[in-house]
């Protein structure tokens, strides 16, 4: 071996790749089944293991390979879940170049004709191990022809030959072909682990790593092994001697948490200036705005699921300090508010990633988050209409809002929009709820009959309204503000709601609508075409008509003519009487 062999580097994601079954973490239920499977000689004919990406998915298949064909360190073992990892077959697996354990990307080999190839190859026992391993990975890429040519091998396999699946989309995998198989679902490696993982390699290495840069790293690997150990692999070069959080932060451009939690805070506060301040400074140190985004997201996020389960703060990723925060954070905050922020927080993540500059996407999210933080809840704000109850609390703790939050409001302010009035003062204790009334009572003063309704309906040119309260509506009592009334057969069914709603949004004011059973007037549909309704009620009565609507019940009258109707018709439409006819012998 030369010199430049005995010093080349190997990345730590294959340098600590486990070889045994005691190496494997976090999939301690694949291992007990796998062991167990081992001792009592029932070895699957095919195997499928599936994951997210770095849970060690084709490293599980290449040491159930080992133990399928291992020997032992004198050439008399037998299958074992503890391969000696020294024997001639157990190192030409691990170095991936062994005869009889044939290593398939599905990704690049999608076809029949590859599949053919193993199909034709099963039929010859192995050159020198016990058992023919055929292992493909991704094997959900492989096309529906090139499954079904593998459905009977696979079924009835000769009994030299095993095969083992990884894929990290097992929905895409056949139904037929997952039910010829044992399958294995790696799970994601619990923080707990992935950080005492970490740290044993980083020992290992002879390399210094604070506790905070391990949970950066853990948080950012998402449960996967190699991630981790990939990103650990980094931080070590880029901190070249102690690492810290702060380093990593610096290499994966993530934001300062405490000071995400600081923007957090600002934001909730509506201080749209201070929040801006800390966005530029933390994109001057060289924060991401999405990264910045996406934590503002987390822990809109964890903050939510805290609230609901409080055990969930006891995250080893967080410090004691962001877990003091977020407790009390939850306590404050009420859920509405943060589902709010979340589902702005998605939408700004959307414009950030397709806006042509991050920052200034950022920035106008950042300042949209601020203005909507404090609005009140809409069950809040009818209480404040109707004058029952005081302000609630914002989310701050301080009342939700400033002027507008203390002060009534007009019922004569513009439709959509909302002015507020001075308070009422003086010895009399008049509050802001009597000023409330007091100024509702005077805007619906406007409005003295049901016409005057009717007629602000045609001012807003609701047709579809307007036709349904002129013919369903029979009014049984009316007064400014309260609406009593008894619907026709074929009114619809939400023709209350939708008057209360309309009337409420172009007056400010609150109108309660009834629907009764009994006692109402004619429509005005009715009442403007009585005559015309009356005809046709006659005609209804018609012997030649009733016998016309016996054989055809769901007939209507279209239109109704009298003889005179008919009779002035036609004089209109008749050519003028000549009165003096020309003869042309006359002059002659």
């Amino acid at each position: 071996m030369t010199d430049s062999e005995k010093t080349e580097y190997q990345v730590l994601a294959r340098k600590y790749r486990p070889e045994t079954f005691a190496d494997l973490v976090g999939q301690d239920a694949m291992v007990r089944t796998l062991k167990n499977a081992f001792e009592a000689d029932r070895i699957a004919q095919a195997f499928v293991m599936t994951g997210i990406r770095g849970t060690g998915k084709t490293t599980t298949a290449r040491i159930i390979a080992k133990g399928m064909n291992c020997i032992g360190p004198d050439g008399e073992g037998g299958p074992t879940t503890e391969p000696c990892g020294t024997c001639e077959h157990c190192t030409a697996i691990m170095e991936g170049r062994h005869v009889d354990v044939l290593e398939m990307d599905a990704a690049s080999n999608t076809g029949v004709a590859n599949i053919r190839e193993i199909i034709d190859s099963v039929h010859y026992r192995a050159a020198s191990a016990r058992y023919k391993v055929y292992i493909i990975d991704e094997v959900h890429m492989l096309s529906t022809g090139a499954f079904n040519a593998l459905l009977k091998t696979l079924e009835e396999p000769p009994a030299h030959v095993k095969f083992i699946f990884a894929t990290t989309e097992i929905r895409k995998v056949p139904v037929t072909v997952l039910s010829r198989c044992q399958r294995f679902d790696l799970r994601r490696i619990e923080p707990e682990v992935m950080i005492a993982l970490m740290s044993r390699i980083a020992k290992a290495e002879g390399a210094q790593i604070t506790d905070d840069a391990l949970a950066l790293i853990t948080r950012a690997a998402e449960g996967s092994a190699r991630d981790a150990t990939s990103l650990l692999d980094q931080a070590i070069s880029h901190g070249a001697g102690e690492t810290t959080a702060d380093q990593v932060r610096a290499m994966l451009g993530l934001a300062d948490r405490g000071r995400v939690l600081d923007l957090f805070d600002m934001v909730l506060r509506g201080d749209a200036a201070a929040a801006l301040s800390e966005l530029s400074g933390q994109y001057a140190e060289g924060a991401d705005p999405m990264a910045v985004l996406r934590d503002l997201a987390e822990i809109t996020h964890w903050v939510s699921v805290v609230k609901i389960t409080p055990e969930a703060a006891e995250d080893p990723t967080v410090s004691p300090d962001e877990r003091a925060r977020g407790l009390a954070m939850a306590e404050k905050l009420p859920m509405r508010v943060l589902t709010r922020l979340w589902q702005m927080l998605l939408k700004a993540l959307d414009e950030v990633a397709t806006a042509p500059n991050a920052m200034m996407a950022a920035e106008m999210a950042v300042i949209r988050l601020t203005h909507v933080a404090d609005l009140p809840a809409p069950e809040d704000l009818l209480r404040r209409l109707s004058g029952t109850t005081p302000p609630a609390p914002g989310p701050s703790g301080a009342s939700a809002g400033t002027a507008a939050s203390s002060a009534p409001v007009r019922a004569d302010a513009p439709a959509g929009s909302f002015s507020t009035a001075p308070r009422a003062s003086g010895g009399s204790g008049a509050g802001p709820a009597t000023a409330l009334a007091a100024d509702a009572d005077a805007a619906l003063a406007r409005f003295p009959t049901f016409e005057h309704v009717v007629e602000l309906i045609r001012a807003n040119k609701d047709g579809k309204l307007l036709v349904d309260v002129e013919t369903d509506l029979r009014l049984v009592t009316y007064q400014p503000g309260r609406i009593e009334f008894q619907p026709t057969d074929r009114a619809p069914r939400d023709l209350a709601q939708r008057l209360g709603q309309r009337l409420q949004n172009w007056t400010g004011n609150r109108w309660a609508v009834t629907v009764v059973s009994e006692g109402g007037a004619k429509t005005i549909d009715e009442i403007r075409n009585a005559a015309r309704y009356a005809m046709e009620e006659q005609i209804r009565q018609h012997p030649l008509m009733q016998a016309v609507l016996a054989q055809f019940p769901k007939a209507e009258i279209g239109t109704v003519r009298t003889p005179g109707d008919i009779a002035a018709a036609a004089r209109q439409e008749a050519l003028p009487e000549v009165e003096d006819e020309w003869d042309p012998f006359e002059d002659s």
